[in-house]
């Protein structure tokens, strides 16, 4: 299958900086959010912009690798947190309520196959990886079905009347299953893609980097699809889907933290058009986010040392795309406002 995306036209690139640069303020003052507001204005390709009905996707998937106990937590917490989200008790939710942001949750393969409910979308590849310190985590099929399902699960839902696409994720251990994918993919040290997820222990730490040096002292291809079955998470694969399928859809994609930066990174190997598409949210505080983030020449909107995940940096910075479509749909000019002699370098 090819993930088809648009080359980013930027030939009106000068004619938008004037009309940031033409607003009531010193020329750069909004720092990051005139940079933002900028690359808003050239997905959209029209004017004004206009962007009001966000959704976080949060993709769950289990993986096989924490039978070493890589996590603080076991994995049927993946399940209960599925199953939080769908009750509206986590974080996550209480972001989305209060910027309202709409939430869906995607069974890419948790442990638990949950019954039909509202909020919950299906799309299961097996129940939880293999273990890839030992194995492949999953068959080049799966992997590539997993590719394909978030591809058109964005499409869709960016179809059905969404026009921004949030995207967080959920899945005990997989910043482990992350971090083997950033070394691999990317050739960064593997102590500078590994970090201590969501506060292992020193032991645990030791174990995570040795059985991630394990799984990658075995042969493998480096073709993304070959790294997401070889090293990767049932949910990481939808997740490098579905950024190529928002960015197809000529759609903003905001990208949360560590886990959905990595897939990020894959998603730009599979079609570098992507790129443009993408809005980075944060700086997380797990150690191979700074790399990820530097390895994509990202500068992330917020610093808030998040470590949880689950789109929760994504939602918070929601509102700074607001504030970016805000003034640079109503900020007067200088001429609108009559506002004269102000000298700009």
């Amino acid at each position: 299958m090819k993930f088809e995306i648009s080359v980013l036209d930027h030939s009106k690139t000068n004619t938008l900086q004037q009309v940031i640069d033409q607003k009531t303020k010193p020329l750069g003052a909004l720092g990051k959010l005139e940079n933002l507001a900028l690359q808003l204005a050239l997905i959209q390709q029209s004017l004004p912009l206009k962007l009001q009905s966000p959704l976080l996707l949060i993709f769950a998937g289990d993986h096989g690798i924490n039978r070493h106990q890589l996590s603080i937590a076991p994995s049927q917490v993946t399940t209960e947190m599925v199953r939080n989200f769908l009750a509206g008790g986590a974080a996550a939710n209480c972001f989305c309520r209060s910027a309202g942001v709409a939430l869906k949750v995607v069974d890419c393969g948790i442990l638990t196959d949950l019954p039909e409910q509202p909020g919950l979308i299906k799309q299961r590849l097996g129940a939880g990886t293999d273990d890839f310190s030992l194995q492949r985590a999953m068959s080049p099929q799966q992997a590539q079905q997993g590719l394909e399902l978030g591809y058109q699960l964005a499409r869709q839902q960016l179809q059905s009347g969404y026009d921004v696409l949030l995207l967080g994720e959920m899945g005990i251990a997989n910043t482990s299953s992350a971090a083997a994918l950033l070394c691999a993919a990317t050739d960064i040290p593997l102590y500078s893609c590994v970090g201590f997820g969501t506060g292992i222990s020193p032991e645990q730490y030791q174990r995570k980097v040795s059985l991630i040096q394990l799984a990658l002292s075995r042969p493998y291809a480096k073709d993304p699809v070959s790294l997401l079955a070889e090293f990767g998470g049932f949910e990481i694969a939808q997740l490098t889907g579905a950024i190529l399928g928002g960015a197809s859809q000529r759609s903003p994609v905001l990208i949360d933290g560590f886990i959905v930066t990595v897939a990020a990174i894959l998603a730009c190997q599979l079609n570098p058009a992507c790129r443009d598409y993408l809005i980075f949210a944060h700086q997380g505080a797990e150690t191979g986010h700074r790399a990820a983030l530097t390895q994509l020449q990202a500068s992330p909107l917020l610093d808030l040392s998040l470590r949880l995940g689950e789109g929760t940096g994504a939602v918070l910075a929601w509102p700074l795309l607001q504030a970016a479509q805000s003034f640079f749909n109503d900020m007067a000019s200088f001429q609108s406002a009559a506002v004269t002699n102000v000298v700009q370098p």
